[in-house]
């Protein structure tokens, strides 16, 4: 019987270790779209979020019928809902493109990567929950973290700009947002259904802003084949592994996988887009990695604490 978990979680690590896989792709793919194709994020973003949503809803129609317009049932979970596409999905997939525009894809992850401490922190803040301690350990860790990967371990100069900086940190924060507003409506309705209507509500709203015929740049078969890289592969790919390896092993063992993406990122951005990094670099952001780690592993079971 023992034999039999191990291997039903390993097969459900495997799967989210290709989640991640696809998600630190998709963010190097985005740094080349945002850099080397100066693709200007409104435009981006109405056709990454529109198209997204129409896939996803697609999916979730053949998987659920008519049940994907179960939650509108509800006024509540229909503000939730637009909650989550607005103050999470919007808000997470612009900081996090114009981070990676103003800076690297790399640096942009590890920032975003922060999320969970950002959930820590909103429940000391707004739950009164007492932190635990290893919740301090882990923050202290990333803080160390996040300073040598970002100053090189020098404080008067910054790895990257300030503002990418700034709007990193903003990704990290809208990335708990993304985790934590849907809690309810996702316990009640399919993932795949939440994720659809979320991006197309999204999709919707930065189409209303900047509409995708207005100031659309050439498209060529390699900005195609880019922002298809994208959608399929960091938005409907990633998603569906990430849920499929949910059947196999729990949440709390998934989300420690979380690590592969910002290490895939470093990786393809060194190997493809000529990032340069010192090995202070590298230790902060193996040090944001395992502060993760331990938030997360010892969250799961506070038993261990």
């Amino acid at each position: 019987m023992k034999n039999m978990t191990t291997n039903r979680y390993m097969k459900g690590i495997m799967w989210a270790m290709l989640a991640s896989t696809l998600w630190g792709v998709s963010g190097t793919v985005m740094q080349f779209v945002s850099q080397n194709q100066a693709i200007p994020a409104d435009w981006f973003l109405s056709v990454r979020t529109l198209s997204a949503g129409i896939i996803l809803l697609a999916i979730g129609f053949v998987q659920q019928g008519t049940k994907i317009f179960k939650l509108f049932r509800s006024w509540a979970s229909v503000g939730q809902l637009v909650a989550y596409a607005t103050v999470g999905l919007m808000a997470n997939m612009y900081t996090f493109y114009i981070s990676i525009e103003r800076g690297t894809a790399a640096a942009a992850t590890i920032l975003q990567y922060l999320s969970p401490l950002f959930i820590v922190l909103g429940t000391l803040l707004f739950k009164r929950e007492l932190p635990l301690r290893t919740d301090l350990i882990a923050f202290a860790v990333s803080l160390l973290g996040v300073f040598l990967a970002i100053t090189k371990g020098n404080i008067h100069e910054l790895a990257i700009p300030m503002d990418a900086l700034v709007w990193g940190i903003l990704s990290g924060v809208t990335a708990a947002l993304y985790v934590v507003l849907p809690r309810k409506i996702v316990a009640e309705n399919s993932p795949v259904v939440i994720l659809g209507w979320g991006t197309l509500i999204a999709g919707i709203l930065f189409n209303l802003y900047h509409p995708i015929w207005i100031g659309a740049p050439k498209i060529t078969p390699t900005l195609v084949t880019s922002i298809g890289a994208i959608v399929l592969i960091g938005t409907i790919f990633a998603f569906l592994s990430l849920l499929h390896s949910l059947q196999y092993a729990p949440s709390a063992v998934v989300s420690i996988v979380d690590a592969v993406q910002p290490v895939v990122t470093f990786v393809l951005s060194i190997i493809f887009l000529g990032l340069q990094v010192t090995w202070v670099e590298i230790l902060g952001s193996l040090l944001v990695i395992v502060a993760i780690y331990i938030l997360q592993q010892y969250r799961s079971d506070p038993a261990s604490d």
